[in-house]
């Protein structure tokens, strides 16, 4: 039985974002590496704690490089909305807090996306209770999110947009 290869949805900016954060990321492991080669040219002790740091930078830079790319190496970007003035990934939305009357605007998009940061808008990833509740909603409906801290929050979709 073949696994279906999962597809990981990015807005055009959110796949650029990816790009340059993986660029960054392989810069940094250059750097790490050399620092690596340094400490392991220098180092007389085996116990020496300045190498063992610099093994689970390395270590843990690699470990990001492998996601970063996993994720571009599966997304699709998001180019075609047929969604009947829906909410969906790449929507931009004006939502208005209906306690505070204030109203933010935000960007929807996936969950790898909504943790690399920069970007013109604030993200709201799909899989957090605000994104959650706000897929698929038409402007001008109401909704309630529940919070972790046992609050409600009430919003109204006052304008989508792509």
């Amino acid at each position: 039985m073949t696994q279906a290869t999962k597809t990981v949805k990015l807005t055009r900016e959110g796949y650029e974002r990816l790009q340059r954060a993986l660029g960054q990321e392989q810069a940094r492991l250059a750097e790490a590496t050399r620092i690596l080669q340094e400490q392991m040219e220098t180092s007389a002790d085996s116990e020496d704690t300045g190498l063992e740091d610099a093994k689970r930078e390395k270590m843990n830079i690699e470990a990001r490089i492998d996601e970063l790319e996993d994720t571009l190496s599966l997304a699709t970007i998001i180019e075609d909305h047929e969604n009947d003035g829906r909410v969906e990934l790449g929507a931009i939305v004006v939502l208005s807090n209906e306690t505070t009357k204030k109203e933010t605007k935000v960007m929807v998009v996936s969950a790898p996306e909504a943790t690399v940061t920069g970007g013109s808008l604030p993200r709201v990833s799909e899989d957090s209770p605000v994104g959650k509740e706000l897929m698929g909603r038409k402007k001008g409906e109401a909704f309630v999110v529940n919070l972790d801290n046992g609050k409600q929050m009430k919003y109204k979709v006052k304008s989508i947009d792509y």
